[in-house]
């Protein structure tokens, strides 16, 4: 029972793991234009894995479509090529959680359940790790850019979306481990050492052997063979 519990915790937090990572990809604010030194602020820049947009101070925002995807700088590439991977490991870790979790009737035996389990733990982790790469990646240059004094263009200041990323990635890595931990511990099995019961021979040795004794004794007594004698101490 606590083991079950402890799998239903941990698909829990790796779910909520993989909405988190799957909702960054949409939201807009990856990085927002900072403020730093202004003292009127006409329009604010933010930009995400797939546009850039800028909106003025009336609120009217204009975006524009990344033109190329070859065109785009690496950090970018990388970033949604490492997301994407995020968001496909978690689902088919999904899929393979709710096989190997012992309170679904499907995925077979124990402990072909539980090496399911250890394998959906694994993709969950592997997509944390991914997400969290993607995140770091990206909040690395734009804080290298901003730290900058050489950099004289828009600086930028990290955006709700990698917050959100860091927090799902960490939900996924941690119930991943979780999964894995738990499911290995449920998936051992023990070495029994195989005993001979020997209860009922002993029991029916125990009847047998008086009936035995008795009809030595009437062959003994019919041939004339006295019968044994034995010491009060013979025993002992």
């Amino acid at each position: 029972m606590a083991n079950m519990g402890i799998e239903i915790l941990a698909f829990i937090l790796t779910i909520s793991g993989w909405i988190l990572i799957s909702s960054t990809l949409p939201i807009d604010y990856w990085k927002v234009s900072s403020i730093d030194g202004t003292v009127i602020t006409t329009a604010t820049f933010w930009s995400n894995l797939w546009k850039t947009c800028v909106t003025d101070s009336t609120g009217v925002s204009n975006c524009k479509d990344f033109p190329s995807m070859l065109a785009l700088e690496g950090y970018i590439q990388v970033c949604r090529g490492l997301m994407i991977a995020a968001v496909c490991l978690g689902f088919f870790g999904a899929i393979l959680a709710l096989v190997g979790m012992k309170c679904t009737k499907i995925g077979g035996s124990d402990r072909v359940k539980a090496r399911i389990a250890c394998l959906a733990g694994l993709n969950f982790l592997l997509g944390g790790l991914s997400s969290m790469t993607a995140c770091s990646l990206y909040a690395h240059r734009i804080t290298s850019e901003f730290f900058d004094p050489t950099f004289v263009a828009q600086k930028y200041e990290l955006g709700a979306a990698l917050f959100i990323g860091w927090a799902g990635s960490a939900l996924c890595i941690l119930g991943g481990a979780v999964f894995c931990f738990s499911m290995s511990e449920g998936g051992t099995t023990t070495t029994r050492v195989g005993y001979t019961y020997s209860g009922a021979a002993s029991f029916l040795s125990s009847r047998i052997k008086p009936q035995h004794e008795a009809a030595d004794v009437r062959s003994s007594r019919g041939k004339g063979i006295p019968p044994k004698q034995f010491d009060k101490n013979a025993y002992v």
